[in-house]
């Protein structure tokens, strides 16, 4: 269910991408000839009035071809006046920006509703659930209350740091005991109780663990609150986005943090097994951080698009299709290299430490 579930939210995030273009062409005017979800070839088709609408079967996407994207397209004289080339510019801006526009709506809009309805999130000291064949699998139930760890009390980051602070012996391996046991402290039936358990190594968490999560609390808030937090949040993983996309070029370690389409798709599958109120936070980004990588001003992105008619507008004159065709190979050689970059990394997380969901 978890395939189908991370399927679907990611079609609807181009769905609803494609729709913000296709709503805006058709509110000037422009004549959309076709709306598709996900590339060629196309396994169903159906037009509608002037619009053939379609879905491929190559789930990386989806567009909306809009007449007259080509200048040197040949367009009925009657319908010039309907063309892309031949509208103003500010409506050309507006029908591009509309894309990410949408994209940036849709994030707030589930973040906005997981704040509402969720309400503010923090993990108590409870434990929740233990994991099958961990160390804390035959000790500790859903229900107690982590007091302590080797002696030490506070948050559950300080719990968590307590216990992770036991290695194994050399170069870990995943599943490998650590030299030393924690001494865990619970409460238990109004009980206090003293066990002693091994943690073992998580590749996938890069961390010792005893296999157990913490139960997480919810604090009701308001919609002009859970308006706020929303927007501190987009700002948040803005900022961060566009942070370790400048360092790509200089930051090794910035480019093994790229995830591509595989990647994105299995965390958020991933997420749904684990919460699905954590899933709709990875849609969110997700569907932010497409906004601001389609912004980019490199053609075939959109915001290659709106540069060329800012430019326009700014030269008083279109721009030569030749001029944009060459930048378009410039910015289409940066697409692949960045998609090349993601994927990459997506199938060493695969083959090796695996995404971290926890």
């Amino acid at each position: 269910m978890s395939y189908v579930l991370a399927f679907a939210g990611f079609s609807a995030l181009v769905m609803l991408h494609e729709l913000g273009h296709f709503w805006a062409a058709k509110k000037v005017g422009m004549r959309v000839e076709r709306f598709s979800l996900f590339f060629p070839p196309h396994i169903w088709k159906k037009t509608r009035g002037e619009t053939e609408y379609c879905i491929g079967v190559i789930p990386l996407g989806g567009y909306v071809r809009i007449m007259g994207m080509n200048p040197n397209e040949e367009i009925a004289p009657e319908l010039q006046a309907r063309s892309y080339s031949r509208m103003a510019v500010n409506k050309r801006i507006f029908v591009i920006a509309a894309g990410p526009l949408m994209n940036v709506i849709v994030a707030f809009a589930i973040l906005f509703g997981l704040f509402l309805i969720v309400g503010l999130s923090s993990a108590s000291s409870t434990i929740d659930q233990t994991e099958p064949g961990s160390p804390a699998s035959t000790a500790l139930r859903s229900g107690d209350r982590l007091i302590s760890v080797d002696g030490k009390r506070g948050d559950v980051a300080t719990l968590g740091a307590a216990i992770s602070k036991h290695q194994c012996a050399g170069a870990p391996q995943n599943g490998c005991s650590a030299t030393t046991p924690a001494v865990i402290v619970i409460r238990r039936d109004g009980k206090t109780e003293r066990l002693v358990l091994t943690p073992r190594y998580d590749a996938a968490a890069k961390k010792t663990r005893l296999g157990f999560n913490f139960a997480t609390t919810h604090t009701a808030v308001g919609p002009f609150d859970a308006a706020s937090r929303s927007v501190s949040e987009m700002w948040r993983v803005s900022t961060a986005t566009l942070g370790a996309l400048s360092k790509l070029v200089y930051d090794p370690q910035a480019r093994k943090q790229i995830s591509g389409v595989v990647g994105s798709y299995e965390i958020t599958r991933q997420s749904f097994e684990f919460d699905i109120a954590q899933a709709l936070t990875v849609l969110a980004i997700i569907s932010l951080s497409l906004a601001l990588i389609n912004l980019f001003p490199f053609l075939p992105l959109d915001g290659g698009h709106i540069f060329w008619a800012v430019a326009e507008k700014v030269r008083g004159r279109p721009i030569a299709y030749s001029v944009m065709e060459k930048a378009s190979a410039i910015g289409f050689v940066l697409v692949l290299v960045l998609f090349a970059v993601g994927l990459s990394n997506d199938i060493s997380r695969l083959e090796g430490s695996g995404f971290g969901i926890r």
